[in-house]
């Protein structure tokens, strides 16, 4: 299926039903008096989270949400009909914002989650409302409320405890394949990875945390070049960032891994503060390029130039070399 992670559409929830003017008028009965019943009340429109749901593809299709009218007030102290609720389903983190002022209505987080967006409008009040000892014969009712109306912007950002964050070609999607029962594709050129991926790694029996992998990231990002800027805020819900390098970048003599790593870093930050001071840890990927000597002198030297403090991995995601260590580390931490 494909993934859609954004959409914008049109809520509208029903109006209120009108008020009744009638009067009691039956055989043997004079003077019956007001008997106009209330307008229904209009449906209105919520969300609701759904964890079988995983894209707002149906949201790009049908855009307009409508709810239905309340029923008139009708004589005999009838009041009309309540009209039922429109209820869309959507992702487990699915933020809902106002496309006029950019408040957020809701973040579904959890599933199950409801919330309004757009209420209906009450019902008007019939005609027996106002009688009184000085109106013993009103002619007077009210009209249903309208309904609200709104239009939304829906933004999904998955749910996940590990974000990887890296340039193309980095290894990241291998490495959710090594770690992972997740299979996104993998080739020998650039931005192979359209959409984020997300992989449950198990520990241990109970113990295991789930990884996303979104599409690497370029210098510019944060303004719109390449493709990750679309997708940097699925790292925004993240508890840790992998920060993906190429310890042997092949090919291109004018690599600089710390340059990168700097430009990464720097992304992160121009984009959201919250993001870049997230716990990060450094992880080397494609160790298996370079003699067991050689990986360790090419990572202390990235280290010492990025003055990194942080916890830092070699692995090789084609072998498994180091994989194992490193998702027992982020579990421990995760627990921690």
């Amino acid at each position: 299926m494909k993934f859609v992670d954004e959409a914008r559409i049109s809520v509208h929830a029903g109006k209120g039903g009108d008020g009744a003017v009638s009067f009691r008028r039956e055989k043997y009965v004079p003077r019956g008096g007001p008997d106009g019943g209330d307008g229904g009340r209009g449906g209105s429109v919520y969300a609701v989270a759904d964890r079988n749901v995983n894209t707002l593809i149906d949201y790009r299709y049908a855009r307009i949400h409508r709810a239905r009218d309340g029923g008139k007030g009708q004589g005999k102290q009838c009041n009309g009909r309540g009209a039922d609720d429109v209820r869309l389903r959507m992702p487990v983190g699915t933020v809902i914002s106002d496309r006029g002022t950019g408040a957020t209505v809701a973040d579904l987080a959890a599933d199950g989650e409801v919330a309004v967006l757009a209420r209906g409008g009450r019902g008007g009040l019939g005609n027996v409302n106002f009688k009184s000892s000085v109106n013993r014969a009103p002619r007077r009712a009210t009209p249903g409320a309208p309904g609200e109306s709104r239009e939304l912007a829906l933004e999904l950002k998955v749910l996940a405890d590990v974000g990887l964050a890296g340039l193309p070609n980095a290894g990241k999607s291998s490495l959710i394949r090594a770690c992972s029962s997740a299979r996104p594709k993998v080739a020998d050129y650039p931005f192979t990875t359209l959409h984020p991926s997300l992989g449950v790694v198990r520990v241990d029996m109970h113990r295991s945390f789930v990884v996303a992998d979104i599409p690497g990231l370029i210098a510019g990002a944060a303004e719109g070049a390449g493709l990750g800027h679309q997708f940097l805020r699925h790292l925004a819900r993240t508890r840790l960032l992998l920060h993906v390098i190429d310890i042997a970048p092949v090919g291109d003599p004018a690599a600089d891994p710390v340059r990168d790593a700097r430009a990464i870093a720097s992304e992160l930050r121009r984009y959201d503060e919250r993001l870049y001071r997230k716990p990060r840890w450094l992880v080397f990927n494609k160790a298996d390029l370079l003699p067991p000597a050689e990986r360790e002198r090419a990572a202390g030297e990235i280290v010492r130039r990025l003055r990194w403090k942080a916890p830092r991995f070699v692995v090789s995601a084609l072998t498994g070399e180091g994989c194992r260590e490193l998702c027992r580390a982020v579990m421990n931490e995760l627990e921690r």
